[in-house]
């Protein structure tokens, strides 16, 4: 079957690198952290994903077309990057996959990594890891927590069954968070176990700070609601 996914790419400098994979999803974990690499590192796109099943958007960037679905690679670092800013349907996940992976082998990837994030409701910002492998489990079960038992939905899920299918390495990382709003100390904490792991040193100082800037602006909407159902309550509305 012809797949409807094309990864175009200028060229790609990296002799055997990671390949880091990212589209949004809840807590928009991987993706925050996944753009923050590309601001923090200064990355500039090789490339771009292509899918008649992408919906038909444009992203900006400084007045800058930006198609939705990029790459990017770090010389320095090895690794090439996969970045979405729109989700992926479940209609395209499966394709997207097997051309995301078969690129993989095409540039002699020696890992595939996903990053995404998972709901809890303790959210300790821990980094949970699930892999096709035992043997990789031990690269990093001492960075992040092994994610026993569950499901991993969409696409970075789909990504891992199609490394399961091609005998390509994958790992999937997962940052913890509550729920669906932006989460970026979730992705500072995930940033952080991949330092660990690869012995990288990725600043995580700007997205601490785009955290607390997010955290008082929720705190201002929570208190102005509370305001508002205290006049409510002050002024009760008949009819």
């Amino acid at each position: 079957m012809e797949l409807e996914t094309e990864i175009i790419v200028d060229k790609v400098d990296v002799e055997n690198p990671i390949l880091i994979t990212s589209f949004p999803g809840i807590g928009l974990v991987g993706t925050i952290a996944t753009a923050h690499y590309i601001m923090e590192l200064k990355l500039e796109s090789i490339g771009i994903v292509d899918s008649r099943l992408l919906p038909p958007v444009a992203s900006l960037y400084e007045g800058v077309i930006l198609p939705p679905v990029r790459v990017y690679q770090s010389a320095d670092l090895g690794f090439v990057l996969i970045h979405s800013d729109v989700p992926i349907i479940p209609q395209a996940a499966i394709d997207m996959s097997k051309k995301i992976v078969q690129f993989a082998a095409e540039i002699n990837a020696r890992r595939v990594y996903s990053f995404a994030g998972v709901a809890t409701f303790e959210d300790k910002k821990r980094v949970f890891a699930a892999a096709t492998s035992k043997e990789l489990l031990e690269e990093v079960k001492d960075h992040a927590e092994i994610f026993k038992t569950g499901t991993i939905s969409g696409i970075a899920g789909s990504i891992m069954n199609e490394c399961v299918a091609a005998k390509m390495p994958g790992i999937v990382l997962l940052g913890e968070t509550l729920g669906f709003n932006p989460d970026p100390r979730a992705a500072a904490s995930l940033i952080e176990a991949v330092n660990k792991i690869m012995n990288w040193n990725v600043s995580v100082e700007k997205l601490l700070k785009e955290a607390e800037m997010i955290e008082a602006q929720m705190q201002k909407l929570a208190e102005q609601a509370r305001m508002q159902e205290e006049r409510k309550e002050e002024f009760p509305m008949y009819g």
